[in-house]
């Protein structure tokens, strides 16, 4: 077995985090994965991968080597195709990641539309909402909400979204419209416990920060839960814009205290290799950036 294919089964194994489901992936036994994973870290004299009898994971110089394996594979790959004259013919794995419910609503259809362009790639979704390590966990392409802090990773910017407060026409009709944000910690209030969210809401009132804590009448784990009730006329709740676009379009829900709101989230493509990155990151990426850009649910302008 050569070492570029040791290499692809050791980074294989790593995002997977387990020898069975790697060798599933690639079409091969699970004992070869192991030997071939056992010769790679004999050959260069060190643990890459620490097992216990429930998972593998990376040890510290495991790190390192599949950061320096996934760039020295990506260039291979690129030489070949372009060796080939296949350059601008994108082909391969891509592994795209982005929180659940954006993926869902904006990604999915984005992923759908490329794949039907280009019948040589296929696509690997991650859909979670937390932060994805995008070197440690093999990433291709991620979306961020929200302000980048400073890193060696390219990010184009496709769309903003903005931290809004909803309710249903049928709730208003009962208990009025908020004229304050004030007024939201004596309101009946649905509120979320999912990732990134907070129990204090801040705002900005003629430029001066303030933050509100509402008592809420039902928590749940998921924001899409939280739209649900609130759409049924529970009580009011706090999203991201693109989450209500489709229900503030059909009148089912309605937006209030615009003018306290906090400054527009920004919404970035993030991914590695810039002009060197495989054909297909580059090629989805230009797709994702043109259909994203155009959809008005990530333009800020909803009402």
């Amino acid at each position: 077995m050569d070492r570029f294919q040791e290499m692809h089964i050791f980074a294989t194994v790593a995002q997977e985090q387990g020898f069975s489901s790697a060798a599933r992936r690639l079409g091969l036994s699970a004992a070869s994965v192991t030997r071939a994973v056992a010769a790679l870290e004999l050959r260069i004299g060190t643990q890459l991968l620490v097992r216990t009898t429930r998972s593998v994971h990376l040890s510290e110089a495991g790190q390192r080597y599949l950061e320096d394996c996934r760039r020295i594979l990506a260039e291979v790959q690129e030489a070949e195709d372009s060796a080939a004259g296949s350059h601008a013919q994108p082909r391969g794995q891509l592994t795209v990641t982005a929180p659940v419910l954006f993926g869902d609503l904006f990604v999915t259809p984005v992923m759908a539309a490329y794949l039907a362009q280009y019948p040589d790639v296929t696509i690997n979704a991650v859909l979670v909402d937390r932060i994805v390590n995008i070197v440690e966990e093999g990433i291709d392409v991620a979306v961020r909400i929200g302000d980048l802090p400073d890193s060696s990773q390219h990010a184009i910017r496709v769309g903003d979204v903005r931290r809004v407060i909803c309710g249903s026409p049928q709730y208003f009709a009962r208990h009025g419209r908020p004229k304050h944000p004030q007024e939201l910690a004596t309101a009946p209030v649905v509120a979320t416990s999912a990732t990134g969210q907070q129990r204090s809401w801040p705002f900005l009132d003629a430029g001066e920060a303030i933050t509100v804590r509402p008592e809420p009448r039902l928590i749940v784990t998921a924001n899409q839960a939280a739209i649900t009730a609130a759409s049924l006329g529970l009580g009011l709740t706090r999203v991201l814009s693109y989450q209500v676009a489709a229900k503030v379009a059909a009148g089912e829900l309605e937006i209030v205290l615009a003018d306290f709101e906090l400054p527009p989230l920004p919404i970035h493509l993030v991914y590695q290799g810039g002009r060197k990155a495989p054909a297909r990151v580059r090629s989805f990426i230009d797709f994702a950036v043109a259909a994203l850009r155009q959809h008005p649910a990530l333009l800020h302008e909803l009402k």
